[in-house]
């Protein structure tokens, strides 16, 4: 994923992705850490994303993610915020707390800070998730500032979300 993502290309990636879920009768459900959200702005600034769009959650902090996306506080003990185990529990939690029948989850280090050796600025998770399926969960090392890494972040996360309707 390039670091150089516009509000054109994201606009044209939600709009992909709203065409699909139309087709195949789908509705989504973020759950976004990172991103503060971003994912679910794009897709609802497409007219009519009332008919496919069910909710978005914005989870910061531990507390959040348990309470809203019933995250183990075991996992985020043992495996902290930004972890694969995390993340497929967020995107199989948002299914649980919504009626949709798609999830997307993100979660990661946009820095400026907060990077460490092990997870760096810039490390991401993402996972998706159809209801009665399993969770697919990917990393990603995105280069560049905080807004190009949530940028990236949000391109990569509509892109599995189209991919997952294809």
């Amino acid at each position: 994923m390039k670091n150089d993502v516009t509000d054109a290309s994201l606009l044209r990636l939600a709009e992909q992705v709203a065409e699909a879920a139309r087709a195949h009768r789908q509705t989504l459900v973020t759950a976004e850490s990172c991103t503060g959200g971003w994912i679910a702005k794009m897709l609802t600034d497409i007219p009519g994303s009332s008919g496919w769009f069910e909710c978005g959650m914005a989870a910061y902090s531990y507390e959040a993610k348990q309470a809203l996306l019933g995250v183990r506080p075991q996992t985020l003990e043992t495996h902290g915020a930004v972890s694969r185990e995390t993340v497929i529990e967020m995107v199989s939690g948002a299914l649980v707390h919504s009626g949709a029948t798609l999830a997307v989850a993100v979660t990661g280090i946009a820095g400026p800070g907060g990077g460490t050796e092990d997870k760096p600025v810039g490390t991401v998770w993402i996972a998706w998730k159809r209801r009665g399926g399993y969770p697919t969960a990917v990393t990603f090392h995105f280069d560049g500032d905080r807004d190009a890494v949530r940028r990236q972040t949000v391109a990569a996360a509509l892109h599995g979300l189209a991919e997952l309707m294809a």
